[in-house]
């Protein structure tokens, strides 16, 4: 995945566009999952391995959030070793299989010296995984050419962004009263990412992140506009109802899945989504997390208009079953190389050229055939720069409180974790690091060692 592919890696992808490796460990997550869970449009064990997470790499910041996740002894303990992030890093490979999705975090992981968080991002990059810097960004902005050494050096793709009201600390924004105030941050973090993009000659995908609570939650509608009308920058947008976990002040107000999608839904119907059943994507536990996956048609001069990726109709089930079965579950076209790109592009029509040329084709058709008059108008639009056709994500991760972890809900929702941590070399879920005590366990382990 880093340089440039030998002729030989990307000639197999001719073969096997899917590697043989993701697919052997997406039918052991599968079977991991209770049969409840295993729905046509479960993507945990079908279409992805999950998503892993670094701990202790640098378990300190330098904000004060109100909704800090971290140990009241963060700022004291040292980080782990580089060797100790590279064996955490071979672990998630080992479980997330090639393309694995992995967040460089825990702390302000953007304080590391340079050369130490480039040689993790470089590492994970190496052995075939994709690493996300999980950043408030603010280094970015006190250190003007940082981004783009870590994109040009050490090979990132991939940031997110944590904006919100809850923090504490931000250079001219300290206590921000409204996360309106906020959008002229948000807007020069848009500059700075097209900015690195530009400089760098290089791809670099972002998402943004906010905590909500009872606070801020009215302030939702005006944030997914912005991040929709910005999505050449923020591909996904990422929302989390505070949790009662580390040091999280006590006065935060909880709000619940429901009133979040409250405020979500209307912003989206506004722009043409129309929601007749439940959706259509989920990923392990339906508690865990909500997602809207979306496409975005826009005609120069005129508003976006979204539209469902997988709608949640029989003719939609029918072709990702048909996706599946032909062993394409686990594709995935990100980061790759032009070679290949085309390789794996024409792996899928040798899977079965008939089903590929016929029912799939068809069906893309048919898709787009709602968004213009004609597929040649469409074509012909898109060629010329009158039409933009993209997409848009927007999810929700719902964090457990301690409390919540004893119940039964809570038991099922571990076990069916799609976000988890290398501790000790067993792949622990999130919230059992984050309100199960995983996490001060590792930190005590890190202060105490030579």
């Amino acid at each position: 995945m880093s340089g440039k592919p030998r002729l030989i890696d990307a000639l197999r992808l001719l073969r096997s566009p899917v590697p043989d490796e993701k697919r052997r460990l997406l039918r052991e997550q599968w079977a991991s999952l209770d049969p409840r869970w295993r729905t046509p449009g479960q993507g945990f064990g079908q279409q992805a391995t999950g998503c892993g997470a670094t701990i202790g790499i640098q378990p300190r910041c330098d904000f004060a959030c109100t909704g800090c996740y971290l140990g009241e002894e963060a700022n004291r303990i040292p980080p782990a070793s580089r060797e100790q992030v590279f064996q955490q890093l071979d672990r998630l490979r080992a479980w997330l299989g090639p393309k694995g999705n992995v967040q460089i975090t825990d702390g302000e992981v953007t304080l590391l010296p340079t050369e130490d968080l480039a040689a993790n991002i470089r590492h994970a990059r190496r052995i075939g995984l994709i690493p996300m810097v999980m950043t408030h960004g603010d280094t970015f902005r006190r250190r003007p050419g940082l981004l783009e050494r870590l994109m040009a050096e050490a090979g990132l793709t991939e940031v997110s962004i944590h904006i919100d009201t809850t923090q504490r600390g931000r250079l001219g924004y300290k206590r921000p009263a409204d996360e309106t105030m906020l959008t002229p941050l948000r807007e020069e973090c848009a500059a700075m990412i097209r900015s690195a993009r530009t400089a760098t000659g290089l791809s670099l995908r972002a998402a943004t992140t906010l905590t909500i609570t009872r606070d801020n939650l009215d302030d939702v509608p005006p944030v997914v506009e912005w991040c929709l009308r910005n999505r050449d920058v923020f591909g996904m947008l990422s929302f989390q109802p505070v949790a009662r976990v580390g040091r999280t002040e006590k006065g935060l107000q909880a709000v619940t899945v429901q009133e979040l999608w409250d405020r979500i839904e209307p912003v989206l119907a506004r722009f043409g989504l129309v929601r007749r059943g439940p959706r259509a994507i989920t990923f392990g536990h339906p508690d865990c997390t909500r997602l809207e996956l979306l496409g975005v048609y826009e005609r120069a001069g005129s508003d976006p208009r979204v539209f469902p990726i997988l709608r949640d109709d029989e003719t939609d089930v029918d072709m990702m079953r048909a996706f599946l079965n032909r062993g394409l579950g686990g594709l995935n076209f990100r980061d790759d190389r032009p070679l290949e790109r085309a390789c794996r592009a024409m792996g899928i029509l040798l899977t079965d050229p008939a089903w590929t040329l016929g029912p799939l084709r068809r069906w893309v058709v048919g898709r787009l055939a709602a968004l213009e008059t004609s597929g040649s108008r469409l074509a012909w639009n898109l060629a010329r720069g009158r039409v933009r056709i993209d997409s848009f994500a927007v999810v929700s991760h719902h964090f457990m409180s301690p409390a919540e972890l004893g119940t039964a809900t809570g038991q099922e929702r571990l076990s069916a974790c799609v976000l988890r941590v290398p501790v000790d070399g067993e792949m622990v879920p999130m919230c059992q690091v984050n309100a199960g005590g995983v996490r001060d366990a590792v930190y005590a382990r890190l202060r105490d060692q030579p």
